[in-house]
């Protein structure tokens, strides 16, 4: 097997070294949301942080924009390899070394980490999309394999879960793309659907330019709406997971959510600046995970929570 410069190691690291290595790489990194926190039983972390490990490699490699598209699928087939030795029970680099046990001790299949990679090779030859079913297909790949990984890893395999999954992590990757507008505009990415700006009469030029005007304030509000209604969509996986894994979905979902409407704060101006959650914004999302019973009741109007007491 032909290993890339990028994945080379020089030593041999042990089952515990390696499940350092990954944590390491977990802790470097910022996340709006919390990836293995405090909160999850102690001995799960490793394993998420192993997966974590994986898919940051990855993603790194197809984000090295100085290099040549095909160099950076060379070194995610190369990482493919790996992850089928390991599979195998071959393992090197260190993050296959703790993937292994991982799957191993939870078997956990192929299957959502190759998904994973499909996802990333997308990064490299793909960046616009004509429509959000495109990009929803994207999220299939790239985000719902994560959410149905972690509740693998913390034995639930339902079918019904899963789904209520995918539309948690669907949302988060959504309010990802809208948070990131400017960043994945220094890198050429527009994951706005292309039909989506012609519906609100913006241009790619206006993307560019870093052009606000009422009509991509529209235009962002529309993507708002729709993915708030994806969080709402997955509302209950929260109460029907594992107690020890509840808080932390809860942490995720209020996460995502108050991006949203730190979005909605900021008038729309994605185009500008890139909103974030600050220290008090954090601070009250914890709050709301620790204290709240209705999840759904989040982001709705009194009288939009009323109907739906009606309703239900």
């Amino acid at each position: 097997m032909t290993v890339a410069r990028s994945h080379s190691v020089q030593r041999v690291f042990s089952s515990d070294e390696a499940f350092e290595y990954c944590a390491r790489m977990t802790n470097a990194h910022y996340e709006n949301f919390p990836v293995a926190s405090l909160f999850l039983p102690e001995e799960k972390r490793p394993y998420i942080q192993s997966i974590y490990a994986f898919s940051r490699s990855a993603d790194d490699f197809a984000d090295e924009l100085d290099r040549p598209p095909e160099d950076r699928l060379a070194d995610l087939q190369s990482w493919e390899d790996m992850l089928r030795a390991c599979y195998e029970g071959e393992a090197e680099h260190p993050v296959f070394i703790a993937l292994r046990e991982t799957v191993r001790n939870l078997d956990i299949p192929i299957q959502p980490l190759l998904d994973l990679l499909s996802a990333f090779r997308r990064d490299v030859v793909q960046n616009r999309y004509e429509t959000f079913d495109d990009l929803l297909s994207y999220c299939r790949c790239s985000a719902n394999p994560v959410g149905r990984l972690v509740l693998m890893i913390f034995g639930s395999r339902e079918d019904e879960l899963f789904l209520l999954s995918d539309h948690i992590c669907t949302a988060l990757q959504l309010t990802n793309f809208w948070q990131d507008v400017t960043r994945d505009r220094d890198k050429n990415r527009l994951y706005l659907p292309l039909e989506d700006l012609k519906r609100f009469s913006v241009s790619e030029g206006d993307w560019k330019t870093s052009q606000v005007t009422e009509n991509t304030r529209k235009l962002i509000r529309f993507e708002v709406e729709r993915t708030r209604n994806l969080f709402y969509r997955g509302v209950d996986l929260p109460s029907r997971v594992l107690p020890e894994l509840q808080l932390e979905l809860r942490l995720v979902w209020f996460g995502g959510m108050t991006i949203l409407k730190k979005i909605e704060h900021e008038k729309l101006n994605v185009f500008l600046q890139r909103p974030r959650l600050n220290t008090l914004d954090k601070i009250i999302v914890l709050y709301r995970g620790m204290f709240s019973k209705h999840l759904n009741k989040f982001g709705r109007t009194r009288e939009e929570w009323e109907a739906l007491q009606q309703q239900s």
